[in-house]
């Protein structure tokens, strides 16, 4: 373990975790205004242990039939484009 750098510390695993939050925050926030000039929008519900990543769509995206593309080939993809340990992105 390095003093420096906290290497190996678990308190470093857990500001890691909320580093990978917070990117994600940050991604869904620059993506959402595409989605709200379409009526819709997402918001982050939250990211299990294994990198899933929990979404809501709202507004016109709720129930849309293109949801699903709009889930796997826009956010889905971007998210893991910026972010690769991203597992998936799921609406719930």
């Amino acid at each position: 373990m390095c003093d420096k750098c906290g290497c190996g510390d678990s308190k470093n695993e857990t500001s890691n975790e909320l580093t990978l939050e917070e990117n994600v925050k940050e991604i869904i926030e620059s993506i959402r205004p595409s989605l709200q000039a379409h009526g819709g929008d997402v918001e982050l519900v939250g990211i299990e242990e294994d990198n899933t990543v929990n979404v809501r769509l709202q507004g016109a995206c709720q129930g849309c039939p293109g949801a699903t593309m709009t889930m796997k080939m826009g956010i889905e993809r971007i998210l893991k484009e910026r972010i690769p340990e991203i597992k998936q992105v799921v609406a719930i």
